[in-house]
């Protein structure tokens, strides 16, 4: 079961959709429990209407370890010029690198790649895998 809207185009990027988080499972929570998935709080409404503030998501710090990031992967970032905090964002393009820019779904309320740039692949910690229940 999913939350949110149904996908629709994300503005400048007619190629990208918003497709919605699905709701975490037996399995999602049983690898929380593990600690194979860390848990994170939405803040802002910078990636409204996908993720509400309030909303907790699962995050797969181990994604990228495998493979590079996928245009249209939702992930959580250290941006380049604030190492304190953690921002949740789409992935919009990739490098060959693993470089990747990113923008949130509500670009009028989003600090993003457009203001600080490429995010290198160390300052990505993982991809979305589910909203927390």
């Amino acid at each position: 079961m999913f939350l949110g809207t149904q996908p629709v185009k994300l503005d400048g990027f007619s190629s990208l959709t918003i497709s919605p988080i699905r709701n975490s499972n037996c399995w999602d929570i049983l690898l929380w429990l593990l600690r194979q998935r860390q848990r994170f709080r939405v803040v802002g409404t910078s990636m409204l209407p996908l993720l509400l503030p309030g909303d907790e998501v699962l995050v797969d710090r181990k994604a990228y370890r495998r493979s590079l990031p996928a245009s249209n992967d939702v992930v959580v970032i250290i941006p380049p010029n604030r190492r304190d905090i953690r921002l949740i964002k789409r992935v919009i393009a990739v490098e060959h690198n693993g470089a990747c820019f990113v923008q949130g779904d509500n670009p009028s309320q989003s600090t993003d790649s457009r203001s600080f740039g490429w995010v290198e692949p160390y300052l990505i910690l993982g991809r979305v895998t589910s909203r927390f229940l």
